[in-house]
């Protein structure tokens, strides 16, 4: 066991194998394995809720976590986050967001709801097309700051690419900024997910 957990591969892939058992159990107590749409509807929700609890997660970190804690850290220290730390969380974040949207469009392709909710359930006049679409907007702007606004500002905060002091300092700024206005997004981004499948 201690060869799968001091690896976080093997730790992952032991998720995905244990998530497989649970799967074939599932099957066996008599629910079958009916391979049907409703079956990759929830394939893509669970998909898109695991990436979206590894976006929003590390979103939190940052927010609630790294950013207040670095005027505490000693100058010493802090290359330890902005050298190690900081691009290792930013390459997890980046991708888990691209995967949370993706999914995300997969299940609205596969409940053959994209397009209402796109245009927030004018057509359909549902409410959970009208709520589902209000998230997935909201989703898209996060995902957009995070790989257009974000990220690029954070590779010069970081010294990953050439930037002057002063670029440097305001591009700190910024991608703080912007990751706040995340944080702030998704309060209601999360209210619509959760509102869409269990309210209306």
């Amino acid at each position: 066991m201690a060869a799968i957990l001091t690896n976080l591969f093997r730790t992952v892939i032991a998720g995905f194998v244990l998530a497989a058992v649970v799967l074939i159990i599932v099957g066996l107590v008599g629910y079958g394995w009916k391979f049907d749409l409703s079956f990759w509807q929830f394939g893509a929700r669970w998909l898109h809720i695991l990436s979206g609890i590894m976006w929003i997660g590390l979103l939190y970190y940052f927010n609630f976590v790294q950013i207040p804690s670095m005027p505490k850290i000693p100058d010493e220290q802090k290359p330890a986050v902005s050298k190690v730390i900081a691009p290792e969380a930013l390459f997890w974040f980046r991708w888990a967001a691209m995967s949370t949207l993706f999914f995300g469009i997969i299940l609205s392709l596969l409940n053959k709801n994209f397009v209402d909710s796109v245009i927030f359930g004018i057509a359909s006049k549902s409410p959970n097309d009208t709520v589902i679409g209000i998230g997935m907007w909201l989703g898209a702007i996060m995902w957009f700051n995070v790989w257009f606004v974000i990220w690029p500002n954070q590779q010069k905060a970081l010294g990953l690419v050439e930037a002057t002091p002063d670029a440097k300092k305001a591009a700190a700024r910024a991608a703080m900024l912007f990751s706040r206005t995340n944080t702030m997004l998704s309060i209601p981004m999360l209210y619509c997910m959760v509102a869409a499948k269990h309210s209306y």
